[in-house]
């Protein structure tokens, strides 16, 4: 009669715990995450090889494509900000629906300071990029998504008595991201420091918002524009470049 094997024989031969194994899997994901953060912010570039990925991250080519599939797939798990911005703004809390709508914009350029390096590359990346998007960075899809969010946030404004309902909810939603866009081209190209880009959108924001503002919001909208000066104002001003000679 044979010999029962040893105890830790079988612990040998045993798969890891499921708990292990998951936090191990989390863990490769994150350094993967990490890795494409990190060569988005020093190349400027979304279209990630994904072997260079797998060196950078420490984990096999195999391992990548196992947890995402596709160098599509780890960008958007990077870019997950908007999920993350819905999030976060539902936790969000404000005094009224007009100062929330205020709120939601310095929560949204949050990011932007936080990882100026990161963004400013992706931004110059959209920029440059023609053709059809291969990465789902300005996809119909996300752009329906991130809308949706601002164009609740207008709704429960104006149906709060803050703004008057004549007003587009569309035209004013697309007004106050061109507003955001420009804002941000001009802190992508270096024309504007990344301390006063949060303000100085924030007070385009507020101005616009003061137009279509009822009586009952326009001193929300008031205070919010003398908030974004006070910041600018704290934030000195680059000085102007010199004039060019004729």
């Amino acid at each position: 009669m044979s010999r029962p094997a040893p105890i830790a024989a079988h612990a040998a031969l045993s798969p890891s715990p499921p708990g292990r194994r998951e936090a191990a899997k989390a863990d490769r994901r994150a350094r993967i995450l990490k890795a494409a953060r990190d060569l988005i912010r020093e190349t400027g570039e979304t279209d990630l090889p994904m072997r260079r990925l797998a060196e950078r991250a420490g984990v096999s080519l195999a391992t990548t494509y196992n947890l995402f599939g596709s160098k599509r797939a780890v960008v958007l798990a990077v870019l997950e900000d908007e999920r993350d911005f819905a999030r976060r703004l539902a936790r969000l809390e404000a005094p009224d629906s007009l100062s929330r709508l205020f709120a939601a914009h310095d929560l949204a350029f949050s990011y932007y300071a936080a990882d100026p390096d990161f963004y400013r590359a992706l931004w110059r990346t959209l920029l440059s990029s023609s053709g059809a998007d291969e990465t789902g960075l300005a996809s119909p899809e996300r752009i329906r998504e991130t809308r949706a969010i601002w164009l609740g946030l207008l709704e429960r404004a104006e149906a709060d008595g803050w703004l008057a309902p004549p007003v587009s909810r569309a035209a004013l939603e697309r007004t106050l991201a061109q507003l955001s866009a420009g804002t941000l081209l001009f802190w992508v190209t270096g024309a504007l420091a990344t301390e006063r880009l949060a303000p100085s959108a924030g007070l385009g924001w507020a101005l616009v918002l003061l137009g279509c503002a009822t009586p009952a919001g326009a001193p929300i909208a008031r205070a919010a524009a003398a908030r974004y000066r006070a910041a600018l104002r704290a934030v000195a001003a680059p000085p102007d470049p010199p004039a060019e000679l004729p």
